[in-house]
């Protein structure tokens, strides 16, 4: 058979930018009869290009052959389908190419052929594994004869090795031997790892080592541990050794998953299992390379979320730009730099980590650029946060009315450490282990001062305080407390309009009922109402300062009896300026008014010295006059109208003479001597300086004093041995008593009988301690013992003994009645 010899044209050929008379493949759909591989031929027109790999195999004038790594074939290749300088092109390196077709002879071709590493050529696949043989016969080394060159098959020795009960003969050359292993000698027992070549199917085995020199000791990491063994990822190979508890040098209760080890490795049972394994210090091994460069990409294919174990180790894709053009790279789980969400499209940046065992290269350290939500087009929202927890929080939102759960995992910025009331950016999406709900992702931390939660309108109005803001706790149904509200003139029409006292420019001005402010009208985002903001005062309501007296403590709260004596006005003791303990019933007071859950309410209080309030000068020829309660005060009987109560002088016959004067706290001789109707009293006429009117002073009662026992005290209570109601004893209040004297059982005092109007229950009041009369130990003991249980028996006295005397003992007692 004669060999067609190159045409002499190829000698004088000048390589053009591409040889017009190579196509290719996807270019020459029609070329479907030729004589070439199957699997190269295209189905469909645009069928997409193959790359191949292979190896010069030789090089001619100007053009050269490659022998395929992946399929026994060898191609014929010009020197201007070369990317490159082809003089420094040399036989045994590695290439990749494209296989197309020549269009005149129809045979195959390699095009757009590029120089590649090495390493990433092979045309053989070689088995990890490694299996224990016996050398049968010896590699040598052949020399040259007469100039003939040895061919492949001389000098070749065979080892032989058993795999389930079948003997296999393998062969292999010097070039197997590892280099720091000694040459085996035949009937001596190896260790070897068998290759296929890609290209044909042939099997032989390559880096045998002698048994006895195989001391080599291999290192890795403890990737699992069971009951009695476990498994080591050695950083020689991508492969897991078995091991047995047994072979661990020391506590195997010190080795922990992720420990760094060294070891051996013997042949059992036709397996490789680690043996002699020792700890290494923490560090030791490496496994992959991590470049400093950083590099930006883009993510093109992102990780499900599931609980089964992933198919593919790494199974996410980023798409990053080279000079040589874009490349995709892979990335797993625990690639990414921290637990933010990322989402395909996302723009990241990351750095490449090459492993050390097979050269495959990763992304790892990714994180997400803020360039992404320039381009993503995905919705950001912006809040506050509202509420801080163990790793979660809740985001007061501003564009819509919820709060949005969170987790810290989601801070862009690993160093952040979220604190209450940081302002912040966010994307909202739904909770993957609860679609019901959504959650704030991807979270960005703002400078304080980006989030606005209100439209502010740029028209500014005037107005007056018709009503203050809470200005304490608990008073509002919401965080920032009870509204105030503001009165203000808009086109002729008289509005309203809520403020917070957060919408007041000076904290330190804070405007009163009646003062006259400038604000802004802002919309709230997420619900649409609208408020006053940055509200100003511009007027003070001078003449809305108000004075009074203190008319009623209370154990937070009181009434201030106005300066007119016409009414009380209530107030909460966080209103006053002072020490609550130092205010006493009388005390003179100025405040401000304002209007709170449309009720008016004492504000701004601060006490004044005795005498700031002109008092009414006495009508001298009236005298002392003597009277009758025909009305209390309010204090005494809530259930009226009228505050100030009223008092029917009465001639020496007791005939009423003049009309009733009315009567306050500060005509009170006794401000804890709360009168009752149809008490006699005498007291004096004093004439207002302020319009004339007149009005009783010194109101003093003329009430008969009853003296008792104390039988009992309780705290800031007790009972009186008197009987007012059948079978009770009389209560009273520790307030009741006279100079802050101690009261003990058995004490003898003196009172004032007095009956709620309310309830018509009777108490004592006005006490003074007359002795110090104690009762024996052992009553005392046995009141003691007394229980104060509603729920227990009582007994009830229905009649009295009969007397030494024959004394009628029947007879039941009579009790006392007030008079009327």
């Amino acid at each position: 058979m004669s060999v067609k010899k190159p045409s002499p044209q190829w000698k004088k050929f000048q390589p053009p930018v591409q040889d017009p008379a190579i196509i290719p493949i996807h270019q020459n759909p029609s070329v479907i009869n030729m004589n070439v591989n199957a699997e190269m031929q295209p189905t469909t027109p645009g069928f997409p290009r193959v790359r191949e790999t292979g190896l010069i195999d030789k090089k001619q004038h100007s053009y050269g052959f490659i022998q395929c790594c992946d399929r026994d074939a060898r191609l014929f290749f010009h020197f201007s389908e070369y990317n490159g300088n082809v003089e420094t092109l040399k036989i045994g390196e590695a290439v990749e190419f494209q296989m197309s077709y020549d269009r005149r002879t129809g045979k195959p071709v390699a095009v757009g052929v590029v120089k590649i590493d090495p390493s990433m050529v092979s045309p053989e696949i070689v088995n990890d594994e490694k299996v224990q043989g016996t050398i049968v016969q010896e590699a040598k080394l052949v020399k040259q004869k007469n100039g003939t060159i040895p061919g492949t098959q001389d000098g070749l020795g065979r080892v032989t090795y058993v795999h389930n009960g079948e003997c296999f003969f393998l062969p292999y050359g010097l070039e197997d031997v590892v280099s720091n292993s000694t040459t085996p000698k035949s009937g001596e027992d190896v260790l070897f790892q068998i290759a296929t070549d890609k290209r044909d199917g042939k099997i032989r085995a390559r880096n045998v080592e002698s048994l006895e020199s195989a001391t080599h000791r291999y290192v890795g990491v403890v990737c699992s541990m069971k009951d009695t063994f476990g498994f080591i990822e050695r950083a020689d190979i991508v492969k897991e050794i078995f091991f047995h508890y047994s072979e661990f040098k020391g506590d195997i209760g010190e080795l922990i998953l992720g420990d760094d080890v060294s070891f051996g490795i013997q042949i059992r049972n036709n397996k490789e299992v680690a043996v002699e394994i020792e700890r290494l210090p923490e560090g030791t091994v490496i496994f992959e390379d991590i470049a400093v460069e950083m590099v930006k990409g883009k993510i093109l294919k992102m990780i499900k979320s599931t609980n089964r174990r992933p198919s593919e180790a790494l199974a996410g894709r980023i798409m990053y730009e080279t000079p040589k053009g874009l490349i995709e790279i892979p990335f797993g789980e625990k690639d990414q730099r921290g637990e933010c969400t990322l989402l395909q499209g996302d723009t990241v940046e990351f750095q490449i980590a090459t492993d050390r065992r097979d050269k495959l290269q990763r992304a790892t350290n990714i994180a997400l650029l803020e360039d992404t939500f320039e381009y993503s087009g995905e919705i950001r929202e912006t809040g506050m946060i509202a509420a801080l927890k163990d790793g979660y929080g809740f985001i007061y939102c501003a564009d819509r009315d919820a709060r949005m759960f969170f987790h810290f995992s989601e801070f862009l910025d690993l160093t952040y450490s979220p604190r209450l009331q940081d302002e912040l950016q966010f994307t909202v999406d739904q909770d993957a282990s609860e679609p019901s709900r959504q959650v704030a992702t991807r979270i960005k931390h703002l400078a304080k001062g980006s989030v606005s939660f209100v439209n502010v309108l740029p028209a500014v109005y005037i107005g007056t305080i018709d009503k203050e803001p809470s200005t304490h706790k608990n008073q509002g149904k919401t965080k920032d407390g009870e509204p105030g509200n503001i009165i203000y003139d808009y086109e002729g029409t008289i509005q309203q309009i809520p403020y917070y006292l957060k919408d007041v420019t000076d904290q330190n001005n804070l405007p009163h009922f009646g003062d006259k402010v400038d604000f802004q009208i802002g919309e709230i985002k997420s619900t649409a109402k609208k408020q006053a903001v940055k509200v100003r005062v511009v007027l003070r309501n001078i003449a809305g300062r108000c004075h009074g007296y203190i008319a009623t403590l209370k154990e937070n709260y009181g009434f201030i009896e106005t300066a007119d004596h016409e009414k009380e006005v209530f107030f909460h003791f966080s209103s006053f300026t002072g020490d609550t303990n130092d205010l006493e019933l009388g005390d003179e007071m100025e405040y401000t008014l304002a209007r709170k859950s449309s009720k008016v309410s004492a504000e701004n209080i601060r006490k004044l010295p005795r005498g700031t309030i002109p008092s009414d000068e006495i009508v001298s020829d009236k005298g002392t006059l003597q009277g009758r309660i025909i009305r209390p005060m309010r204090i005494v009987n809530t259930e009226q109208e009228e505050y100030c109560g009223l008092v029917q002088a009465m001639d020496d016959d007791g005939n009423d003479i003049d009309d009733p004067y009315p009567y306050g706290i500060t005509s009170l001789a006794d401000k804890r001597d709360f009168l009752q109707k149809d008490d006699v009293v005498r007291f004096q006429v004093a004439r207002s300086k302020k319009d004339g009117s007149l009005r009783a002073i010194n109101i003093g009662a003329l009430r008969k004093f009853i003296r008792a026992k104390v039988d009992s005290v309780k705290g800031q209570y007790g009972f009186i041995n008197f009987e007012a109601e059948e079978g009770k004893k009389l209560f009273f209040h520790m307030t009741e008593v006279h100079d802050s004297a101690v009261i003990q059982p058995g004490d003898e005092v003196e009172f004032v009988l007095v009956q709620n109007q309310r309830n018509g229950k009777y108490s004592a009041c006005s006490l003074r301690k007359i002795t110090d009369t104690r009762r024996p130990e052992r009553l005392l003991s046995r009141l003691k013992s007394i229980t104060d249980d509603s729920t227990a028996y009582k007994v009830i006295i229905v009649r009295n003994p009969r007397g030494p005397d024959a004394g009628k003992g029947f007879q039941p007692r009579t009790l006392w009645k007030p008079v009327s």
